[in-house]
């Protein structure tokens, strides 16, 4: 089956690249074999890692950005600026994700790929789980995680299963503007996640 690849922006540092995977693997950001299936990202994160947000798979206009959270009206690196104390939605997508990496956060989904017109999670069909356990057992610092959204807990936490009373989990309202709660509502919930980067400091 033939596939399309994208890179990483050409300025993304190197240590955003998944701990060991190779150089082809970890800059291949999106594979989508057709125009309904859709296939995520690669993982954000390094060995500093300690807390992980995981969101369901990313949509339509972060595909074709080829960034994480990339439609401009999706409140992710508003509310993680709030979270940080840092300012994230004026900076270049490879300097968000190194702050990120800075303050001990990762970035991946639970979705590695699947059937999906268009962007809303409830129309996900037929897809494949991300290795969570494995990935996770490779970064043994990760201490928290935190699902970006109901459809991104439902399925990592049963992607987990027992593996997930290790850790400790935010279940967080999601970032999409989809998801209608509004902005001061959503971030008290992700306000949360500062006892995490806390405790990653």
């Amino acid at each position: 089956m033939p596939v399309m690849k994208t890179t990483l922006p050409p300025d993304l540092p190197d240590t955003l690249l998944a701990v060991g995977a190779s150089p082809a693997s970890a800059r291949a950001m999106c594979v989508e074999p057709d125009a309904a299936r859709k296939r995520c990202f690669e993982p954000v994160l390094d060995a500093n890692t300690r807390l992980l947000i995981l969101g369901s798979l990313p949509g339509e206009k972060s595909l074709a950005l080829q960034e994480y959270y990339g439609n401009r009206q999706n409140a992710f690196w508003r509310l993680m600026s709030a979270v940080l104390g840092v300012e994230l939605v004026a900076l270049a997508y490879a300097a968000r994700l190194q702050a990120l990496l800075d303050h001990g956060v990762g970035l991946w989904d639970v979705v590695a790929e699947a059937q999906r017109p268009g962007s809303l999670d409830s129309a996900i069909r037929q897809r494949d789980d991300n290795d969570l356990p494995g990935l996770l057992a490779r970064h043994p610092a990760i201490r928290a995680i935190g699902f970006n959204g109901g459809t991104a807990a439902k399925l990592g936490l049963k992607v987990l299963g027992e593996q997930a009373a290790r850790y400790q989990i935010f279940t967080l309202p999601s970032s999409s503007p989809a998801y209608t709660l509004s902005y001061p509502e959503k971030a008290l919930q992700w306000l949360r996640l500062q006892q995490a980067v806390r405790g990653a400091a």
